[in-house]
């Protein structure tokens, strides 16, 4: 068995995670997609044949220099037309810190695709035209980011070069957004002036503007500090699998088989096993085909308990101390994904981590206006890429913390029974420009067909 003392060293290091999770976001012709190519260009993270592929594809087109958008912009009707579509994941790393980027789309019709993008990152970064100023989608790029919880936004004042690197113009440009990203609860808003197609403050600070004494978007990426701690919040273990060898060498042998969502287990700890309520204590914890003390999110481990409880997958596994409290009425925020609508009664199934249930959609309360934040009241369905409050009832009870204070076990996925189709990703409990919906929720009539409840 491993030492307790390394498995809390090993905890200790943990904390000061190597890896940052990020999003880009820009409106159309920001210059988001050379942003992204110029970091990966410059900070020598190109292999040197997709190099020779974009000057090919550049020099057709009559370019001087290889177009470094075509780094990210991987799908063809993306390079027929000069913009972003579907969100591209790429990995890179430097000496300091390894990276995980998500290239997500600036046009409105595709905010759903952004908040894809933006759901499980650590930062976020806004880039706005030095030209065009703060525009509306700027607006509801930060309003998104905000929604998700994002805790670091960087604001990348891109094309300085065509406004003669003005510091004045940057100014105005920090101050608005940063006083529109502040009152939407951003916790944190640094902002750049950069020029991605001639590579200033990107990865090498600029010559040209030497009034700006801050980090280049790179040396703030390599930097910032990810500040979600997943050991720090209570601890979640959603059961996916349930192990029982029954062999001649593990003839009494019961483990319950998944990933730590957060939090940190410990032999001998009192846990509640959820929806049931049933209690007991772990006996013991697997990992990689050890016996350990202590476990941490986000390994997968497997979980033996000391009584003989019946658990499958779905089950929730929480301390006894900080269990979360049961519900089958879930109030959330969702972005609708899916280009059939989802209307007031709408028989789904929910699926939050390992639990997959039945639900009905019982009310709308509101749609989100992303450009100022206003709510429209009872819309009566969401349409593709409409963010909104739902009232969904479930089936079956579930163990959901609130988004705030959990993106893993706060959020969950509307899912069409009929075909599978993702409908709508949600997060559950108040959004930061939510309204309490005190009217009562109308009664939707449900049939006979095990949707009653």
């Amino acid at each position: 068995m491993t030492s307790t003392t390394d498995q809390v060293a090993g905890l200790d290091d943990l904390a000061a995670t190597t890896l940052l999770r990020f999003a880009t976001a820009g409106s159309v012709d920001d210059g988001k997609s050379t942003l992204v190519g110029r970091l990966l260009h410059d900070s020598k993270s190109v292999l040197t044949d997709q190099l020779e592929a974009v000057e090919a594809v550049s020099a057709q087109r009559g370019q001087d220099a290889p177009d470094l958008a075509l780094l990210t912009d991987g799908l063809r009707a993306e390079r027929e037309q000069g913009i972003t579509i579907d969100v591209a994941y790429r990995y890179f790393a430097t000496a300091r810190r390894r990276f995980i980027l998500a290239d997500t789309p600036g046009h409105v019709q595709y905010t759903r695709n952004m908040v894809t993008g933006a759901s499980t990152a650590d930062l976020a970064v806004v880039l706005v035209d030095a030209r065009n100023g703060v525009i509306e989608q700027t607006r509801r790029h930060a309003a998104v980011a905000a929604l998700l919880r994002v805790p670091h936004v960087v604001l990348a004042v891109n094309k300085m070069d065509l406004v003669g690197y003005e510091e004045a113009v940057f100014a105005k440009i920090a101050e608005e957004f940063t006083a529109y990203a502040s009152d939407l609860g951003v916790p944190e808003i640094t902002a750049i002036p950069i020029s991605a197609l001639a590579g200033d403050n990107v990865v090498e600070p600029s010559a040209h503007m030497d009034w700006y004494g801050g980090p280049t978007v790179l040396e703030h990426l390599e930097t910032v500090p990810v500040s979600h701690d997943l050991t720090a919040c209570p601890a979640r273990f959603p059961v996916q699998y349930v192990i029982r060898p029954q062999t001649a060498e593990h003839p009494d042998y019961r483990g319950y088989a998944g990933q730590i969502a957060s939090g940190v287990l410990r032999v001998g700890e009192a846990v509640t096993v959820l929806p049931s309520g049933r209690t007991s204590v772990i006996e013991g914890i697997d990992a990689l085909g050890q016996s350990v003390d202590i476990a941490w999110a986000p390994q997968s481990v497997t979980v033996r308990l000391r009584d003989d409880i019946d658990i499958s997958r779905g089950d929730l596994i929480a301390p006894s101390a900080s269990a979360p409290a049961t519900t089958q009425d879930v109030e959330a925020t969702v972005c609708h994904v899916a280009d059939q609508p989802l209307a007031v009664g709408a028989r789904v199934l929910l699926k939050h981590t390992t639990r997959t249930v039945k639900a009905i959609v019982k009310d709308i309360p509101s749609r989100l206006t992303l450009d100022d934040l206003s709510q429209h009241p009872d819309p009566g369905q969401l349409v593709a890429n409409d963010i909104g409050r739902v009232v969904v009832r479930t089936a079956e009870p579930l163990a959901l913390d609130a988004y705030a204070d959990s993106r893993r076990t706060g959020s969950f996925l509307l899912i069409d029974p009929a075909d599978g189709t993702t409908l709508a990703a949600g997060m559950a409990g108040e959004a930061f420009a939510a309204h309490a919906h005190d009217a009562e929720t109308e009664a939707v009539q449900a049939d006979d067909e095990g949707w009653d409840f």
